[in-house]
This record gives C-alpha cells, sequence and structure tokens, in this order.
C-alpha cells in the first residue's frame, strides 16, 4: 500500500505555483508598464464587432436563439466523437470483436445528426436573405406591441384596483 507524501505531488504543485506567478506577474506587469490612453472609443462597450445602439432590453429573433442551440447541438457531436474514434481501435481487435457494431453505431448517431441539419436547412434557419431579416423584423414588431399593450393593461388594471 502506496502511503501518501507530499514529495510525490510537490512537482505537479511547483507547476501550480510557478503558472500562477506567471499569469499574475503577467498582469501585474502589463499595468504598470502598459500605456493608457483612454479615448471614448476604448472605454465604449464592445458587442461582437459592433457598435451598441438601442436599448440593453432589445428583443433578439428567434433565429438568434435557433443558431446558438444548433451550434451547440454540433459541439455535443464532437464531444461524443472524439473518445469515439480513440476508443475505436481497441474495439475493433479481435479481443473484443466490436467493429462492426461500434462503427453501425457511429454512422447511425451521425445520420441522425444529419438529418437534424437537413431540417434545419429545409426550415430556413440559415437563411439570412432580405426576406428573413424582413420577416424578423415584423415578429419583433409584433412581439414589442404585444409586450406594450400587456404592460398597459397591467398599469391600467392596478391603477383600477
Amino acid at each position: 500500500m502506496h502511503s501518501f507524501a507530499l514529495m510525490d505531488y510537490l512537482p505537479i504543485l511547483l507547476m501550480f505555483v510557478v503558472a500562477g506567478v506567471f499569469a499574475g506577474g503577467n498582469i501585474l506587469l502589463s499595468q504598470f508598464v502598459g500605456q493608457r490612453k483612454p479615448t471614448r472609443t476604448k472605454l465604449m462597450p464592445y458587442e461582437c464587432g459592433k457598435d451598441p445602439v438601442g436599448s440593453a432590453r432589445e428583443r433578439f429573433s428567434v433565429k438568434f436563439y435557433l443558431i446558438a442551440m444548433i451550434f451547440i447541438l454540433f459541439d455535443i457531436e464532437v464531444i461524443f466523437l472524439v473518445p469515439w474514434a480513440v476508443v475505436f481501435r481497441r474495439l475493433s481487435t479481435p479481443e473484443y470483436g466490436l467493429s462492426n457494431v461500434v462503427f453501425f453505431e457511429m454512422i447511425v448517431f451521425i445520420a441522425l445528426l444529419a438529418a437534424g441539419l437537413i431540417y434545419v436547412i429545409k426550415k430556413g434557419a440559415f437563411d439570412w436573405s432580405q426576406t428573413a431579416r424582413s420577416e424578423a423584423q415584423a415578429e419583433a414588431r409584433l412581439l414589442d406591441s404585444k409586450v406594450s399593450n400587456s404592460k398597459f393593461q397591467v398599469s391600467s388594471s392596478s391603477k383600477a384596483a
């Protein structure tokens, strides 16, 4: 039985300390040595390369969230695909004999994701043409009118009470 000894973990602990000192040192060094010329542009909030215009409480198009979910979906695909690729060779050996099962399992997985991608393309989630933009703007105006009407109803009903 191996007993816990600090000496076994000293190199790892030392690496963490060196990394922390290096990161903190670079941040402090940049604060002391770096130039500071605050301008109106530098002090402005940065949002994906676009100038911030309007209220921060604006509603986003549903397509924005749909694209985000699709992005997450395909990130998750890669998360499952990489470990599968790593163990595929081991599972294909005669010892396990699962080469066909593991291969067709992944083919089914990729086929389901491809079907989802085709469905999303057919629904027009990636269509950012002028007509799609005008439809999204019309949807936003409709939502804004519903929100403003509901605020009016809430405020007028609270006054009546």
